[in-house]
């Protein structure tokens, strides 16, 4: 018997009637999906410590469940003290399953941890259906051991969907259950 993710049978069954209505698509083909989710979490003070960049990579992959892969700075620019091809980032990228997994407790575990939360901000859209979310803290996800980290940083999760526009894109998001501060304007 195969494991399907509980957010992934919950779009299939829930999501897909609910969009097809509201958009009067004609195939099931045409209703917006999540292709997937980019992690993405810069450090700017490798330059000074490598060893940032290893324990991001390790912070980053206890909270996805995949291996993320260092980035390297292109150029050089001397006032910031970065050589060309020098580790500054980690990134990941999350398909299928393990994407639904890891939407399915960022939206009930670790946004509800943050603290003072009114929702996310629904002006990060791309203008072609994708959606930015910045989180300030790595701590939200239950994953990490709060006495093992040494500092906090910050991470950018993109959400990447079939959507066309916006509308489209903050629909699907809002009924994969993505809690927004408010509708966009052209939803209200």
């Amino acid at each position: 018997m195969k494991y399907t993710p509980r957010l992934r049978t919950f779009y299939e069954s829930n999501v897909v009637p609910a969009l097809r209505a509201k958009y009067q698509y004609k195939s099931v083909m045409q209703v917006p999906r999540l292709v997937k989710i980019c992690i993405n979490q810069g450090i700017g003070a490798a330059t000074q410590d490598k060893k940032l960049v290893d324990i991001a990579v390790g912070e980053i992959g206890t909270i996805t469940g995949q291996k993320p892969v260092a980035t390297f700075s292109r150029k050089a620019i001397s006032n910031f003290k970065l050589r060309e091809n020098m580790p500054i980032g980690v990134k990941v990228t999350l398909r299928a399953d393990r994407m639904y997994e890891f939407l399915d407790r960022l939206i009930t575990v670790a946004l509800p941890r943050v603290r003072d939360f009114r929702g996310v901000n629904d002006k990060s859209f791309d203008g072609r259906g994708n959606y930015t979310m910045g989180v300030t803290e790595q701590i939200i996800f239950p994953e990490i051991d709060i006495d093992k980290i040494n500092k906090i940083t910050g991470m950018d999760i993109t959400f990447v969907t079939t959507a066309g526009t916006d509308d489209e894109a903050y629909s699907l998001l809002k009924e994969l259950g993505i809690p927004f501060k408010n509708a966009p304007k052209n939803q209200q």
